[in-house]
């Protein structure tokens, strides 16, 4: 009896521990495969920017880029290119993480790594809000500040 109370308590702690949510594990599956990082805009900001993303090239340089997720093990590519731009293809470790607000916003988090799959930044990433996802078109938002007040970064990609 008492081998049954011990089993008892354990799948309750597992369950109450939750995981990640039926909608986040669909997500995940969404990103599967390759993508295109179409545009990158700046919402509420008009004029031209001069944009640095994931602390590595001018926001030019992703317009156009190519994406790989792989789900089952959260990891990826992406090749940068246009003019001046060094065409390198980079690694990084993805996840969604759980729902951040009552809209049902989730973060994703992408942390650059090298072709092992090693953290290249002392294990730190970036935290972008996953605004919109469907079989043929995704939108991450990040907010940044800029002289004092929220500036966002819109990239739109399509499979």
């Amino acid at each position: 009896m008492k081998k049954y109370l011990i089993l008892f308590a354990v799948a309750a702690l597992i369950a109450s521990c939750g995981g990640t949510s039926k909608v986040a594990k669909e997500a995940r599956k969404t990103f599967d495969g390759d993508w295109t990082l179409t545009s990158i805009t700046y919402p509420s900001n008009p004029g031209d920017f001069n944009v640095t993303l994931f602390n590595e090239a001018s926001a030019s340089c992703f317009e156009n880029s190519t994406w790989d997720f792989v789900s089952n093990n959260n990891r990826g590519t992406y090749t940068v290119s246009g003019v001046g731009c060094d065409g390198n293809t980079n690694y990084f470790i993805w996840s969604i993480d759980e729902e951040n607000t009552p809209t049902g916003v989730y973060d994703f988090l992408l942390k650059p790594t090298n072709d092992d799959y090693k953290s290249t930044t002392g294990n730190q990433g970036f935290r972008m809000n996953l605004k919109s996802l469907t079989d043929t078109n995704m939108v991450w938002e990040q907010t940044v500040s800029l002289d004092g007040s929220p500036f966002t970064i819109r990239m739109n990609f399509s499979k």
